[in-house]
């Protein structure tokens, strides 16, 4: 995934109002405190964006409050991924039943969060 860099001014350019939203596939992960401006992570990129090399200053991190204000773009990914698989729940459920159909559907979910969110 790209982090990036989005003016407010381009937002509604980008993500559309709320009668006529523009869906794109980001996590918004950080802003500045008079947000003026957000860092996101992406896979696809658009006129609006400005790819980051590095961690721009002046930006809170906003992802996750508990890890404070240093954002670590591979950390955010691995956290992004491993809260997206599906409940070991539905595997232990679908291995008890011998249930083929639920067990492909598990992988197919896990296949799903590995293509969406590669290791970096």
């Amino acid at each position: 995934m790209k982090l990036c860099k989005i003016l407010a001014t381009d937002w509604e350019a980008m993500f559309g109002t709320p009668n006529s939203p523009i869906a794109h596939d980001v996590v918004i992960i950080a802003q500045t405190p008079s947000c003026d401006a957000f860092l996101l992570l992406t896979n696809t990129l658009t006129p609006q964006l400005a790819e980051q090399a590095t961690v721009p200053e002046g930006f809170d991190f906003t992802y996750c409050q508990q890890w404070g204000n240093s954002i670590d773009v591979p950390r955010i990914i691995s956290d992004l991924r491993s809260n997206a698989y599906p409940p070991i729940a539905n595997y232990v459920d679908a291995i008890v039943k011998d249930d083929a159909g639920q067990l492909q559907a598990y992988t197919d979910a896990c296949l799903a969060v590995k293509a969406k969110y590669p290791k970096p």
